[in-house]
């Protein structure tokens, strides 16, 4: 048997969030750079249980995680204060979380930018509710910039 040498393509974990929003219906992108480095705003990024209710949606009043089995996979079980519950199957790895719940998709994305963190925010429905997904695009894209704003607010916070 011959060996051939195919090329590979290797993307960063920003430039696979991106192919991720392109290719799904229904899904926004927010990005931003921060003045912090990358294991600062990954610290706080990836506390899924203390820190993501505190910068992501104001509704969600605990997050819990446990494993799923492989070492980067895990479930989410969210509880807003409003009651809903949701359950998300989660990937986490340095640099890259997705997460999705049967109606609703979530992914976050870091690389280093020579000091300073690239770091973007991917959210959006899944399933029927992509039906709505046109309609909620601009508050989809408050409710993106408002938690990107939270997260750099909470990075400069534990850096004190």
């Amino acid at each position: 048997m011959t060996e051939y040498d195919w090329p590979v393509a290797e993307f960063d974990p920003i430039r696979r969030l991106r192919v991720i929003a392109a290719s799904t219906p229904g899904t926004s992108i927010r990005e931003t750079v921060m003045a912090a480095p990358l294991a600062a705003v990954w610290a706080v990024a990836s506390d899924l249980e203390g820190e993501l209710p505190r910068w992501l949606f104001p509704d969600i009043a605990t997050m819990r995680v446990t494993p799923a089995g492989d070492s980067d996979r895990l479930v989410a079980r969210a509880v807003g204060h409003s009651g809903l519950r949701a359950r998300f199957d989660v990937v986490l790895r340095p640099g890259w979380c997705l997460m999705q719940s049967r109606f609703l998709l979530g992914g976050m994305a870091a690389t280093d930018e020579g000091g300073a963190t690239r770091f973007a925010f991917l959210g959006g429905f899944r399933g029927p509710l992509r039906l709505l997904s046109p309609a909620s695009r601009p508050i989809s894209a408050r409710v993106g910039e408002r938690a990107l704003r939270r997260l750099a607010e909470r990075v400069d916070e534990r850096a004190l």
